[in-house]
Protein backbone atom coordinates (compact mmCIF):
# COMPACT_ATOMS: atom_id res chain seq x y z
CA UNK A 1 0.00 0.00 0.00
CA UNK A 2 2.82 2.27 1.22
CA UNK A 3 4.93 1.28 -2.41
CA UNK A 4 1.98 2.28 -4.63
CA UNK A 5 1.49 5.75 -3.20
CA UNK A 6 4.90 6.02 -3.26
CA UNK A 7 5.56 5.62 -6.55
CA UNK A 8 1.95 7.78 -7.40
CA UNK A 9 3.59 10.85 -5.94
CA UNK A 10 6.52 10.15 -7.81
CA UNK A 11 4.92 10.06 -11.11
CA UNK A 12 2.79 12.89 -10.21
CA UNK A 13 5.90 15.06 -9.33
CA UNK A 14 7.50 14.06 -12.61
CA UNK A 15 4.59 14.63 -14.55
CA UNK A 16 3.88 17.92 -13.22
CA UNK A 17 7.33 19.29 -13.91
CA UNK A 18 7.12 17.91 -17.55
CA UNK A 19 3.73 20.00 -18.40
CA UNK A 20 5.50 23.13 -16.65
CA UNK A 21 8.29 22.24 -18.93
CA UNK A 22 6.03 22.11 -21.73
CA UNK A 23 3.76 25.24 -20.85
CA UNK A 24 7.11 27.43 -20.33
CA UNK A 25 8.65 26.88 -23.39
CA UNK A 26 5.32 27.30 -25.01
CA UNK A 27 4.98 30.92 -23.50
CA UNK A 28 8.67 31.53 -24.75
CA UNK A 29 7.57 30.83 -28.14
CA UNK A 30 4.76 32.84 -28.25
CA UNK A 31 6.34 35.45 -26.62
CA UNK A 32 9.24 35.78 -29.17
CA UNK A 33 6.64 35.97 -32.22
CA UNK A 34 4.73 38.65 -30.74
CA UNK A 35 7.93 40.46 -30.22
CA UNK A 36 9.08 40.06 -33.57
CA UNK A 37 5.48 40.37 -35.36
CA UNK A 38 5.67 44.35 -33.89
CA UNK A 39 9.02 45.14 -34.72
CA UNK A 40 8.39 44.35 -38.26
CA UNK A 41 4.77 45.68 -37.97
CA UNK A 42 7.00 48.78 -36.29
CA UNK A 43 9.22 48.77 -39.54
CA UNK A 44 6.47 48.88 -42.59
CA UNK A 45 4.41 51.66 -41.02
CA UNK A 46 7.95 53.93 -40.35
CA UNK A 47 8.31 53.40 -43.84
CA UNK A 48 5.32 54.28 -44.56
CA UNK A 49 4.97 57.40 -42.48
CA UNK A 50 8.39 58.60 -43.77
CA UNK A 51 7.10 58.53 -46.89
CA UNK A 52 4.08 59.51 -46.79
CA UNK A 53 3.84 61.96 -43.61
CA UNK A 54 0.00 62.65 -44.02
CA UNK A 55 -0.95 58.66 -43.00
CA UNK A 56 0.17 58.59 -39.84
CA UNK A 57 -3.25 60.14 -38.85
CA UNK A 58 -5.14 57.17 -41.38
CA UNK A 59 -2.21 54.34 -39.58
CA UNK A 60 -3.53 55.51 -35.90
CA UNK A 61 -7.21 55.72 -36.39
CA UNK A 62 -6.85 52.21 -38.38
CA UNK A 63 -4.53 50.54 -35.25
CA UNK A 64 -6.39 51.96 -32.67
CA UNK A 65 -10.16 50.54 -34.75
CA UNK A 66 -8.20 46.82 -34.38
CA UNK A 67 -6.72 46.77 -31.22
CA UNK A 68 -10.64 48.07 -29.94
CA UNK A 69 -11.99 44.89 -31.32
CA UNK A 70 -11.30 43.19 -27.73
CA UNK A 71 -8.87 40.07 -29.30
CA UNK A 72 -10.43 39.58 -32.49
CA UNK A 73 -7.37 39.57 -34.55
CA UNK A 74 -9.18 38.24 -38.07
CA UNK A 75 -7.39 40.63 -40.86
CA UNK A 76 -10.31 42.27 -42.36
CA UNK A 77 -9.13 42.94 -45.52
CA UNK A 78 -7.66 41.02 -48.33
CA UNK A 79 -4.78 43.56 -49.56
CA UNK A 80 -2.22 41.33 -48.39
CA UNK A 81 -3.54 38.28 -50.43
CA UNK A 82 -3.64 40.64 -53.78
CA UNK A 83 -0.34 41.53 -52.73
CA UNK A 84 1.09 37.79 -52.81
CA UNK A 85 1.60 37.25 -49.42
CA UNK A 86 0.86 34.37 -47.24
CA UNK A 87 0.25 34.04 -43.51
CA UNK A 88 3.17 31.59 -43.10
CA UNK A 89 5.15 34.17 -44.35
CA UNK A 90 4.96 36.10 -41.12
CA UNK A 91 5.74 33.35 -39.08
CA UNK A 92 9.10 33.72 -37.38
CA UNK A 93 9.46 30.35 -35.59
CA UNK A 94 9.75 27.69 -38.63
CA UNK A 95 8.17 24.30 -38.51
CA UNK A 96 11.66 22.92 -38.05
CA UNK A 97 12.31 25.15 -35.24
CA UNK A 98 9.12 24.01 -33.55
CA UNK A 99 9.57 20.40 -34.24
CA UNK A 100 13.13 20.70 -32.48
CA UNK A 101 11.23 23.05 -29.59
CA UNK A 102 8.52 20.35 -28.88
CA UNK A 103 11.03 17.56 -29.07
CA UNK A 104 13.26 18.90 -26.77
CA UNK A 105 10.89 19.52 -24.39
CA UNK A 106 9.63 15.78 -24.49
CA UNK A 107 13.34 14.72 -24.65
CA UNK A 108 13.52 16.65 -21.08
CA UNK A 109 10.56 15.10 -19.69
CA UNK A 110 11.60 11.79 -20.88
CA UNK A 111 15.04 12.20 -19.21
CA UNK A 112 13.35 13.42 -16.09
CA UNK A 113 11.32 10.59 -15.59
CA UNK A 114 14.52 8.29 -16.72
CA UNK A 115 16.51 9.84 -14.09
CA UNK A 116 13.91 9.67 -11.16
CA UNK A 117 13.70 5.79 -12.03
CA UNK A 118 17.28 5.28 -12.30
CA UNK A 119 17.61 7.57 -8.96
CA UNK A 120 14.91 5.11 -7.27
CA UNK A 121 16.28 1.62 -8.52
CA UNK A 122 20.25 2.86 -7.28
CA UNK A 123 18.43 3.80 -3.88
CA UNK A 124 16.58 0.26 -3.60
CA UNK A 125 19.65 -1.58 -4.82
CA UNK A 126 22.00 0.07 -2.18
CA UNK A 127 19.64 -0.49 0.72
CA UNK A 128 19.35 -3.92 -0.26
CA UNK A 129 22.92 -4.15 -0.24
CA UNK A 130 23.25 -2.81 2.87
CA UNK A 131 21.16 -5.38 4.28
CA UNK A 132 22.76 -8.08 3.06
CA UNK A 133 25.98 -6.67 4.33
CA UNK A 134 24.58 -6.87 7.79
CA UNK A 135 23.13 -10.28 7.59
CA UNK A 136 26.51 -10.90 6.36
CA UNK A 137 28.02 -9.74 9.52
CA UNK A 138 25.73 -11.67 11.75
CA UNK A 139 27.00 -14.82 9.83
CA UNK A 140 30.47 -13.94 10.72
CA UNK A 141 29.49 -12.62 14.63
CA UNK A 142 30.51 -9.12 14.04
CA UNK A 143 27.14 -7.48 13.23
CA UNK A 144 26.70 -4.15 14.98
CA UNK A 145 23.90 -1.77 15.91
CA UNK A 146 21.52 -1.27 12.36
CA UNK A 147 20.80 1.76 12.46
CA UNK A 148 18.13 3.45 10.75
CA UNK A 149 18.36 4.25 6.78
CA UNK A 150 15.08 6.47 6.62
CA UNK A 151 11.35 5.72 5.88
CA UNK A 152 10.70 3.80 3.06
CA UNK A 153 9.11 0.41 1.89
CA UNK A 154 12.44 -0.75 2.81
CA UNK A 155 12.23 0.09 6.90
CA UNK A 156 9.53 -2.48 7.79
CA UNK A 157 11.83 -5.15 6.53
CA UNK A 158 14.51 -3.53 8.40
CA UNK A 159 13.54 -3.10 11.62
CA UNK A 160 11.78 -6.98 11.13
CA UNK A 161 15.52 -7.57 10.45
CA UNK A 162 17.03 -6.16 13.43
CA UNK A 163 14.27 -7.65 16.46
CA UNK A 164 15.33 -11.37 14.46
CA UNK A 165 18.88 -10.87 14.97
CA UNK A 166 18.47 -9.02 18.57
CA UNK A 167 16.56 -12.25 19.47
CA UNK A 168 19.01 -14.79 17.91
CA UNK A 169 21.72 -12.93 20.12
CA UNK A 170 20.67 -13.02 23.13
CA UNK A 171 18.91 -17.19 22.74
CA UNK A 172 22.73 -17.86 21.86
CA UNK A 173 24.24 -15.64 24.90
CA UNK A 174 21.59 -17.05 27.05
CA UNK A 175 22.36 -20.78 25.75
CA UNK A 176 25.63 -20.10 26.37
CA UNK A 177 25.20 -18.87 29.63
CA UNK A 178 22.86 -21.94 30.78
CA UNK A 179 25.37 -24.40 29.54
CA UNK A 180 28.43 -22.47 31.74
CA UNK A 181 25.90 -22.07 34.44
CA UNK A 182 24.99 -26.32 34.08
CA UNK A 183 28.81 -26.80 34.17
CA UNK A 184 29.23 -24.93 36.91
CA UNK A 185 26.71 -26.09 39.37
CA UNK A 186 27.57 -29.72 38.39
CA UNK A 187 31.26 -29.16 39.92
CA UNK A 188 29.37 -27.07 42.89
CA UNK A 189 27.26 -30.12 43.70
CA UNK A 190 30.10 -32.48 43.51
CA UNK A 191 32.13 -30.49 45.90
CA UNK A 192 28.93 -30.31 48.44
CA UNK A 193 28.43 -33.88 47.93
CA UNK A 194 31.73 -34.80 48.48
CA UNK A 195 32.19 -33.21 52.24
CA UNK A 196 28.87 -35.38 53.69
CA UNK A 197 30.16 -38.49 51.73
CA UNK A 198 33.50 -38.22 53.33
CA UNK A 199 31.83 -37.72 56.97
CA UNK A 200 30.00 -40.69 56.64
CA UNK A 201 33.18 -42.22 55.18
CA UNK A 202 35.51 -41.31 58.24
CA UNK A 203 32.38 -42.29 60.87
CA UNK A 204 32.14 -46.04 59.35
CA UNK A 205 35.53 -46.63 59.51
CA UNK A 206 35.66 -45.17 63.05
CA UNK A 207 33.01 -47.37 63.99
CA UNK A 208 34.54 -50.14 62.23
CA UNK A 209 37.43 -49.94 64.62
CA UNK A 210 36.50 -48.91 67.76
CA UNK A 211 33.11 -51.24 67.65
CA UNK A 212 31.56 -47.54 69.12
CA UNK A 213 28.10 -46.26 67.89
CA UNK A 214 29.10 -42.80 69.12
CA UNK A 215 29.28 -41.32 65.56
CA UNK A 216 25.64 -42.55 63.96
CA UNK A 217 24.82 -38.95 65.27
CA UNK A 218 27.46 -37.70 62.86
CA UNK A 219 26.07 -39.66 60.04
CA UNK A 220 22.65 -38.66 60.31
CA UNK A 221 24.08 -35.13 60.44
CA UNK A 222 25.45 -35.72 57.32
CA UNK A 223 22.56 -37.75 55.79
CA UNK A 224 20.18 -34.84 56.82
CA UNK A 225 22.51 -32.07 54.72
CA UNK A 226 22.37 -34.42 51.79
CA UNK A 227 18.99 -34.81 52.03
CA UNK A 228 17.95 -30.42 52.16
CA UNK A 229 20.84 -30.44 49.31
CA UNK A 230 18.82 -32.69 47.10
CA UNK A 231 15.87 -31.44 47.59
CA UNK A 232 17.13 -27.94 46.98
CA UNK A 233 18.72 -28.94 43.74
CA UNK A 234 15.78 -30.30 43.16
CA UNK A 235 13.56 -27.32 43.03
CA UNK A 236 16.45 -24.97 41.63
CA UNK A 237 16.37 -28.02 38.27
CA UNK A 238 12.85 -27.34 37.99
CA UNK A 239 13.12 -23.25 37.62
CA UNK A 240 16.05 -23.67 35.49
CA UNK A 241 13.96 -25.69 33.19
CA UNK A 242 10.64 -24.02 33.99
CA UNK A 243 8.70 -26.74 34.93
CA UNK A 244 7.79 -25.57 38.17
CA UNK A 245 4.83 -24.35 38.53
CA UNK A 246 3.84 -20.90 40.28
CA UNK A 247 0.50 -19.96 41.02
CA UNK A 248 -0.67 -16.72 40.12
CA UNK A 249 -3.45 -14.93 42.84
CA UNK A 250 -3.66 -12.93 45.72
CA UNK A 251 -1.92 -13.45 48.18
CA UNK A 252 -1.70 -10.89 51.77
CA UNK A 253 1.46 -10.12 52.83
CA UNK A 254 0.56 -10.18 56.43
CA UNK A 255 -0.47 -13.89 55.89
CA UNK A 256 2.23 -14.54 54.10
CA UNK A 257 4.96 -13.25 57.31
CA UNK A 258 3.02 -14.82 59.61
CA UNK A 259 2.75 -18.51 58.22
CA UNK A 260 6.98 -18.38 57.65
CA UNK A 261 7.11 -17.59 61.18
CA UNK A 262 5.15 -20.45 62.45
CA UNK A 263 6.78 -22.95 60.01
CA UNK A 264 9.67 -21.78 61.60
CA UNK A 265 8.65 -21.57 65.40
CA UNK A 266 10.80 -24.71 66.32
CA UNK A 267 14.25 -23.00 65.12
CA UNK A 268 13.39 -20.02 66.04
CA UNK A 269 12.40 -21.24 69.70
CA UNK A 270 15.83 -23.21 69.61
CA UNK A 271 17.92 -20.16 68.56
CA UNK A 272 16.04 -17.86 71.41
CA UNK A 273 15.00 -15.42 68.32
CA UNK A 274 12.20 -13.79 68.79
CA UNK A 275 10.85 -11.97 65.28
CA UNK A 276 8.32 -8.88 64.98
CA UNK A 277 5.50 -8.36 62.48
CA UNK A 278 3.50 -5.06 62.95
CA UNK A 279 -0.06 -5.59 61.40
CA UNK A 280 -0.16 -2.54 58.69
CA UNK A 281 -3.37 -3.30 56.87
CA UNK A 282 -3.97 -5.50 53.86
CA UNK A 283 -2.08 -5.59 50.99
CA UNK A 284 -2.15 -8.06 48.70
CA UNK A 285 0.59 -9.05 45.83
CA UNK A 286 -0.37 -11.49 43.29
CA UNK A 287 2.23 -14.72 43.81
CA UNK A 288 1.93 -17.65 45.08
CA UNK A 289 1.29 -18.56 48.51
CA UNK A 290 3.39 -21.52 49.35
CA UNK A 291 6.47 -21.04 47.31
CA UNK A 292 6.78 -17.07 48.30
CA UNK A 293 6.67 -18.23 51.90
CA UNK A 294 9.40 -20.95 51.37
CA UNK A 295 11.65 -17.65 49.96
CA UNK A 296 11.00 -15.52 53.07
CA UNK A 297 11.54 -18.74 55.17
CA UNK A 298 14.48 -18.71 53.31
CA UNK A 299 15.79 -14.56 54.50
CA UNK A 300 14.34 -15.28 58.03
CA UNK A 301 16.42 -18.76 58.77
CA UNK A 302 19.34 -16.15 57.42
CA UNK A 303 18.50 -13.45 59.89
CA UNK A 304 18.50 -16.53 62.54
CA UNK A 305 21.90 -18.26 61.92
CA UNK A 306 23.83 -14.57 62.19
CA UNK A 307 21.58 -13.25 65.11
CA UNK A 308 21.09 -15.67 67.44
CA UNK A 309 18.94 -14.80 70.76
CA UNK A 310 18.42 -11.22 68.89
CA UNK A 311 15.29 -9.88 67.19
CA UNK A 312 14.09 -10.07 63.51
CA UNK A 313 12.07 -7.18 62.20
CA UNK A 314 9.30 -7.09 59.24
CA UNK A 315 7.52 -4.89 57.72
CA UNK A 316 5.45 -4.23 54.70
CA UNK A 317 4.18 -1.19 52.56
CA UNK A 318 2.34 -0.56 49.04
CA UNK A 319 2.29 1.99 46.21
CA UNK A 320 1.43 2.09 42.76
CA UNK A 321 4.77 0.68 41.48
CA UNK A 322 5.30 -1.98 43.86
CA UNK A 323 4.71 -3.83 47.23
CA UNK A 324 7.85 -3.83 49.58
CA UNK A 325 8.63 -5.85 52.28
CA UNK A 326 11.78 -5.50 54.60
CA UNK A 327 13.08 -8.19 56.54
CA UNK A 328 16.12 -7.43 58.95
CA UNK A 329 18.15 -8.66 62.26
CA UNK A 330 20.18 -6.51 64.98
CA UNK A 331 23.44 -8.45 63.76
CA UNK A 332 26.80 -7.49 62.81
CA UNK A 333 25.38 -7.88 59.27
CA UNK A 334 27.27 -8.59 56.18
CA UNK A 335 30.92 -8.47 55.13
CA UNK A 336 31.47 -6.40 52.81
CA UNK A 337 33.12 -8.78 50.28
CA UNK A 338 30.54 -11.17 50.90
CA UNK A 339 27.15 -8.74 49.23
CA UNK A 340 28.02 -9.13 45.93
CA UNK A 341 28.11 -12.83 46.04
CA UNK A 342 25.03 -13.36 48.45
CA UNK A 343 22.80 -14.82 45.81
CA UNK A 344 25.18 -17.60 44.11
CA UNK A 345 24.41 -20.44 44.10
CA UNK A 346 26.45 -22.44 46.61
CA UNK A 347 28.34 -19.39 47.90
CA UNK A 348 29.30 -19.37 51.69
CA UNK A 349 29.92 -16.18 53.63
CA UNK A 350 33.19 -15.83 56.13
CA UNK A 351 30.33 -16.06 59.04
CA UNK A 352 28.25 -18.79 57.32
CA UNK A 353 26.82 -21.48 59.73
CA UNK A 354 28.41 -24.83 59.91
CA UNK A 355 25.76 -26.61 58.54
CA UNK A 356 24.93 -24.82 55.55
CA UNK A 357 25.27 -25.30 52.08
CA UNK A 358 24.94 -21.60 50.22
CA UNK A 359 22.01 -22.32 48.32
CA UNK A 360 19.05 -20.72 50.27
CA UNK A 361 19.48 -16.89 49.28
CA UNK A 362 19.91 -18.70 45.87
CA UNK A 363 16.77 -20.29 45.74
CA UNK A 364 14.70 -17.22 47.26
CA UNK A 365 16.08 -15.07 44.87
CA UNK A 366 14.79 -17.25 41.99
CA UNK A 367 11.20 -17.55 43.26
CA UNK A 368 11.03 -14.13 43.61
CA UNK A 369 12.13 -13.04 40.63
CA UNK A 370 10.17 -15.53 38.24
CA UNK A 371 6.86 -13.80 40.36
CA UNK A 372 7.61 -10.22 38.55
CA UNK A 373 10.01 -9.27 41.80
CA UNK A 374 12.93 -7.75 42.66
CA UNK A 375 15.92 -8.86 46.07
CA UNK A 376 18.81 -7.51 47.53
CA UNK A 377 20.59 -7.45 50.62
CA UNK A 378 22.77 -4.77 52.49
CA UNK A 379 23.89 -3.54 55.75
CA UNK A 380 21.66 -0.99 57.64
CA UNK A 381 23.54 2.36 59.40
CA UNK A 382 21.91 1.19 62.66
CA UNK A 383 23.88 -2.27 62.45
CA UNK A 384 22.37 -5.45 61.15
CA UNK A 385 21.76 -6.97 57.49
CA UNK A 386 18.33 -5.83 55.93
CA UNK A 387 16.86 -7.99 52.75
CA UNK A 388 14.21 -5.97 50.35
CA UNK A 389 12.03 -7.48 48.69
CA UNK A 390 9.64 -5.81 46.40
CA UNK A 391 6.68 -7.05 43.97
CA UNK A 392 5.75 -5.30 41.13
CA UNK A 393 2.37 -4.18 39.85
CA UNK A 394 3.08 -4.52 36.15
Amino acid sequence: MREGKYMRMIMGVVLSVSLMTAALAAMLVSFCDSRRSFEVLDCILGEVVEQEPEAENLLAGALKKYTEKNGDHRVQSSILLRLGYQAADFRFTSEREGIFLAAGTGLAGSLLFAGTFWYRNQKEKRRIQLLAEYLEQVNTGKAVILSASGEDEFSRLEDEIYKTVTFLYQTRDEAVQAKNGFAQNLSNIAHQIKTPITAISLSLQTMEKEKSGNDFGQIQKQLLRLTRLEEAMLVLSRLDAGTLPLKQEKIDVFTVLVLAVDNLQELLTEAGVEVRIPELGEMAVTADLDWTMEAVMNLLKNCMEHNPGGIIHCTYGQNPLYTEILIWDEGRGFEKEDIPHLFERFYRGKNAGAGGIGIGLALSKEIIERQNGTIQAENRPEGGACFEIRFYSH
